[in-house]
């Protein structure tokens, strides 16, 4: 695994509303749903990247605001075979 390190600024740290230790989890979750909604990731990818189980991310869509039932019938499909 690859690890990529940046800084996250005071006042947006400040506008999470999250305890400083939790920050990390908090970018790799919008992060993660980001990219599954953009179709760059599958949902088993992102929530790898989310670092949690695929059905704990799956469950978690709504709360970002990503459509849980936006996928074609190939998708849908590959995702059926997936889980």
């Amino acid at each position: 695994m690859r690890q990529i390190t940046f800084e996250i600024p005071g006042e947006v740290l400040l506008g999470l509303k999250v305890p400083r230790d939790e920050a990390g989890a908090t970018v790799r979750m919008a992060a993660a749903m980001k990219l599954y909604e953009l179709g760059q990731l599958s949902s088993g990818a992102a929530a790898r990247l989310a670092g949690v189980p695929r059905v704990v991310f799956l469950s978690r869509l709504a709360d970002y605001g990503v459509d849980t039932f936006r996928l074609t019938e190939d998708q849908l499909a590959r995702e059926t075979r997936l889980a």
